[in-house]
């Protein structure tokens, strides 16, 4: 840790003569909180010199009036009884700082968050901001001046996630100049976006759009491509991350395999026989295959589930001599662990869709005519199972067909939230469909919802070309037919909200606009990479509006649909802002980090080791030569638990210490 100035220690150690500074945040805080009661009370508190209310403490005259205090009352401390640290505490840190004080002789009360929004009666409200208020002041005379340390960043970055969110984070920072590790655990990149076949509003296509950043990303010379691969371990802190990348077997050397697909052709299976992962199983595929034609790399892959050679070891490697002198195909190949240093994580690891198996009563899974909307982009794609054409299992093509949105959205038996891209898609799909069959196409919706820049017009445009609007959420899909008219057809029972009654609609062919989800490994994610989730299972930001790409740990980005529903500009302006984040970080060459650190008492030491397994930042070591417990500051996130499971008591918490949070305690309990 950096010396601290000996005028800074000389000034915390003087008799403590504190600026009580209380704001009104407009009618935030003053509004039920009586502001002036709160000025008056404070003056009156021991080493309390100077005590103040101002209608924005945070704007630039608030600012000033603080600085000016501190110099001309000679202050030494500084309390601020205004809105949540995490949204201004650095802001009057560097008040302090201009002024020549220590930035953490200063303590914040949150009369906002903690007080005013959550209270209704102005006196009982005021009389708690009065015992934080009180409380501040017997814990801010304990406070030490602390300096943050500063930690040199290595250059390098780790994307993790090859959907369009990651490719274009990626491309973002070697473009910049930065080495970039992108690591995807599917065969290929693209992610989702790489199974549509147009993009709303413009109806653009869309490999036609993230091919060439796919293409761009294979060959950029400072790009590391590594698909198949998973990151397994994380070690380190900001600026110098050590984290270990496990690459799976392709069973293919790809720097010798030039994507040719003669062993594909030539493998012993005539016939394609295994479910196409990337058509949903709309199509078979072999055992050696190429995941879709534009493919980045564009080298094949040999499933070990079911191919003959790993089945039974009798396989005739018809695929090996089609390979011929390349001697690309590899059956030994292992699995290899790769080691890297990075100074900066985006991650951009995408979502899942809802599986609508979970609601029994829309009947997929259970009539072959119901699909999944990402089912009907594969089936609407050139490159895919049916070169385009809409043809049902049964081998026709619809006349009629029914859309239900929010299928997993806003309902609370699945999930509460808008996955925000549904109603979009399925516009996108209707106009898709109508134009490719001449089908009748019915929308069932709750609430259309076009937030964005050309979407209402798109919707307008459906409207024009014929297709129908039901407003309700559909009871059930069945094929029970009540009517002639409906035999051998699927029939949606709906409640129109609009026309108020119930209705009965026969379609042949249903779609599901399925919502997203968070990643089924979500939580394993975020436990290796030390960030938290929602409550919803979405990465969660450090700040809504004023952090949103950043997360609580430092140097650790996070882009995409990784975070919640957002649809292509969105995730791409998203990666776009981590991208910079993480370029004014290493631009920066320097991190500055909190002083919040744990320290030992050695003489107080018993060497029991308790501490160590419960450090979740690996920050703590024995030492052999003294028999004692030793905290690397550098590792060391501030969390406590060190502190809180020491049966000695020998570990203390910088800003944290015993006697501070003791004289806080007895701050809000005492009465005078």
């Amino acid at each position: 840790m950096p010396e601290i100035p000996s005028s800074a220690i000389e000034s915390s150690r003087e008799r403590p003569r504190i600026g009580v500074y209380v704001c009104h945040c407009g009618t935030n805080i003053a509004g039920i909180v009586d502001v002036r009661a709160i000025v008056e009370f404070a003056a009156k508190l021991p080493g309390v010199v100077v005590s103040r209310d101002y209608k924005y403490m945070c704007s630039d005259p608030g600012q000033a009036l603080i600085q000016q205090d501190i110099a001309e009352h000679h202050l030494n401390r500084v309390i601020v009884a205004s809105c949540s640290p995490l949204l201004h505490e650095a802001t009057f840190r560097r008040v302090l700082s201009r002024a020549g004080l220590n930035a953490f002789l200063l303590q914040m009360v949150n009369i906002r968050e903690h007080v005013s929004w959550v209270h209704l009666n102005q006196r009982e409200a005021t009389e708690k901001t009065k015992d934080l208020v009180r409380a501040a002041v017997r814990r801010v005379s304990l406070h030490k001046p602390l300096q943050k340390r500063r930690v040199s960043i290595n250059p390098h970055v780790l994307v993790v996630g090859g959907g369009i969110a990651g490719i274009h984070a990626a491309l973002t920072l070697a473009e910049a100049g930065k080495q970039v590790y992108l690591v995807e655990r599917e065969p290929t990149i693209g992610g989702h976006m790489a199974k549509f076949d147009k993009t709303f509003p413009t109806l653009d296509c869309a490999a036609c759009i993230l091919t060439p950043k796919m293409t761009a990303v294979g060959s950029h010379p400072r790009i590391h491509l590594w698909t198949y691969s998973e990151v397994v371990r994380v070690e380190g802190y900001v600026g110098n991350y050590k984290v270990k990348v496990r690459r799976k077997p392709r069973y293919v050397i790809e720097d010798l395999c030039l994507g040719c697909q003669e062993c594909v052709t030539a493998c012993v299976y005539k016939e394609a026989k295994n479910p196409d992962e990337f058509n949903l199983g709309l199509s078979k595929r072999k055992p050696v295959y190429l995941p879709f034609p534009q493919a980045v790399p564009q080298k094949v892959v040999i499933d070990p589930q079911t191919c003959i050679q790993f089945k039974s070891g009798k396989c005739k490697k018809t695929c090996v001599e089609a390979c011929g002198d390349r001697k690309a195909i590899d059956f030994t190949q292992k699995e290899t662990i790769e080691d890297i240093e990075v100074g900066t994580i985006i991650l951009a690891t995408g979502f899942k869709t809802f599986d609508p198996v979970r609601n029994p009563y829309y009947g997929y899974g259970r009539y072959a005519n119901v699909y999944t909307s990402l089912e009907v982009e594969r089936l609407i794609n050139a490159s895919g199972p049916t070169a385009g054409e809409i043809v049902l299992r049964d081998g026709g093509q619809p006349k009629a067909v029914g859309i239900i949105h929010c299928v997993g959205s806003r309902d609370a038996n699945t999930n509460r939230w808008c996955s925000k891209v549904c109603c979009m898609y399925s516009l996108k799909l209707a106009h898709l469909i109508k134009e490719r069959t001449g089908a009748e196409v019915y929308n069932f919706y709750i609430d259309m919802r076009t937030p964005g820049k050309g979407y209402e017009e798109f919707y307008d445009r459906l409207l024009d070309e014929g297709v129908h609007f039901v407003r309700g959420r559909v009871a059930e899909v069945s094929d029970w037919a009540t009517h002639p008219s409906e035999k051998g057809r699927l029939v949606i029972r709906v409640e129109d909200t609009l026309a108020a009654f119930v209705r009965r609609i026969p379609v042949d062919m249903v779609v599901l606009s399925v919502g997203m989800e968070p990643q089924p490994d979500a939580q394993d994610v975020r436990r290796l990479f030390n960030i938290s989730c929602s409550t919803e299972g979405w990465f969660l930001e450090r700040h809504p509006k004023l952090a949103p790409v950043s997360t609580f740990t430092e140097g650790v980005y996070i882009a995409g649909a990784c975070q919640g529903p957002k649809d292509i500009p969105d995730s791409v302006a998203q990666a776009g802002a981590a991208a910079a984040e993480a370029m004014a970080l290493i631009d920066a060459q320097f991190v500055e980090l909190e002083p919040y650190t744990a320290f030992i008492s050695e003489d107080q030491c018993s060497g029991c080791k308790t501490c160590i397994p419960l450090c979740p930042y690996q920050a703590i070591s024995y030492m052999e030569e003294k028999k004692k417990a030793a905290i690397n500051e550098v590792l060391c996130k501030g969390c406590g638990t060190c502190v809180a499971g020491c049966p000695s008591g020998s570990i203390q918490q910088n800003f944290f210490e015993d006697e501070e949070i003791f004289e806080e305690i007895e701050g809000v309990l005492a009465y005078a």
